[in-house]
């Protein structure tokens, strides 16, 4: 497990300039040793892709239905999900690959669903740098010292030693990829660097997001620091993920909403770009063959055509977009993907087929993939998503066929 940041305070502090030369250097070296091991974790080839609808949707290619998949499909609303972790706390899970297959799995034995999405977390990465971090019930993430000064920043651990602490990621993504047996294509994914930045300066959940935002104010240079730190951690991350047997990677920005379009454009827009330009970068140094990659920033409608110009094959939307403002301001050369309202699911099975109808209407049968607007809820009804599954498979081929 990362060590604590407490006590890594009492390590021998490095000097800026001489700390971010060594981050470069051993962000290289390292990068390539994971991408090298993560290979080795598999066998040397995984079983054929039977369904590959979801990603030549994301290619922009023709598809004969409209792919679908659920943001938390692997989650509490399913009475097996709940039973398999009742045993474990949330992070220990998290560190078990036998139980974060066996989680990720869970929703495909249910639905038919397009994807499967590993079971992880985002904060997974703030403990790789050295951040302690528990999920408290009812409450959320905790983290026991968040950062608090600038100096805090010289505790972390080196982003290259930090992507280190992140295998059993890999090996869980491994293990899930063989144990698919090419029914769909896995997705892998991470937290963009300013929704991480948000957890680790806030400790835990906020509806203001007012610390983490008054760092931008007061401590600019501080706060580029650490988003640069961040993604020097995510790039290696993401390109080991791949290397691992993971088919396309989702990089969620989900504090987005909390920054206007001068801070958005300012501190997360370049950091975004940055990742999706240095994980294709970095695939492709691998010998890795290129995935596609969505990037989905919650309530982040303002950056919209700046987000579909950001390197990414796939933009996600929330359920607070139109579908027909959202194509006219992303244009026909990106897939989106969305946005059901998920307490959608809360209405009649028939409603919800109402629903998808109109929504796959308005959407269109090309460069599109079925989702929610945000994750499913713990108190979701199972009937319900499954409805919602169905019902974008009948409706998407009857719209083909018309």
């Amino acid at each position: 497990m990362a060590t604590p940041l407490a006590h890594s305070r009492k390590r021998r502090s490095l000097g800026r300039g001489r700390a971010q030369s060594q981050v470069n250097v051993g962000t290289v070296l390292t990068f390539r040793r994971l991408t090298m091991e993560a290979k080795q974790l598999g066998p040397q080839g995984f079983p054929e892709l039977k369904n590959d609808t979801f990603l030549r949707a994301a290619w922009g290619e023709d598809t004969d239905y409209t792919p679908v998949w659920c943001m938390r499909q692997a989650g509490r609303y399913l009475p097996e999900f709940r039973e398999t972790r009742a045993t474990q706390d949330f992070f220990s899970t998290c560190r078990s690959p036998e139980t974060c297959c066996e989680l990720t799995l869970q929703p495909l034995r249910r639905f038919a669903l397009d994807a499967a999405i590993i079971f992880s977390d985002i904060l997974v990465v703030p403990q790789a740098l050295g951040m302690e971090v528990t999920m408290v019930p009812g409450k959320g993430p905790s983290f026991s010292e968040p950062l608090r000064e600038e100096q805090d920043l010289e505790h972390l651990r080196d982003p290259a030693a930090a992507a280190s602490e992140l295998a059993y990621v890999f090996q869980a993504i491994t293990l899930t990829r063989q144990r698919l047996d090419g029914r769909v294509p896995l997705i892998g994914f991470a937290g963009a660097p300013w929704t991480l930045m948000t957890y680790m300066i806030e400790g835990g959940s906020s509806s203001t997001m007012a610390k983490a935002k008054r760092w931008l104010y007061q401590r600019p240079q501080a706060s580029h620091q650490l988003l640069r730190i961040l993604t020097d951690t995510l790039v290696p991350y993401l390109v080991g993920q791949v290397a691992a047997g993971a088919q396309a990677l989702q990089l969620f920005e989900s504090h987005a909403g909390h920054l206007g379009p001068q801070l958005f454009t300012k501190f997360a827009l370049p950091y975004i770009r940055d990742v999706a330009k240095r994980v294709k970068a970095g695939l492709q140094e691998a010998g890795l063959a290129p995935v596609p990659m969505i990037i989905f920033a919650k309530d982040g409608h303002f950056a919209l055509e700046e987000l579909a110009q950001a390197g990414y094959e796939v933009v996600g939307l929330d359920w607070t977009l139109a579908p027909e403002k959202a194509r006219e301001l992303v244009g026909k050369t990106v897939t989106l993907q969305g946005n059901l309202d998920p307490c959608a699911l809360y209405a009649s099975e028939e409603e919800i087929r109402q629903l998808v109808q109109q929504m796959l209407d308005d959407f269109g049968p090309r460069r599109y993939i079925a989702n929610l607007g945000h994750g499913l809820y713990p108190d979701m009804d199972p009937e319900h998503v499954g409805a919602f599954v169905d019902a974008v498979h009948r409706h998407s081929r009857l719209l083909r066929q018309n």
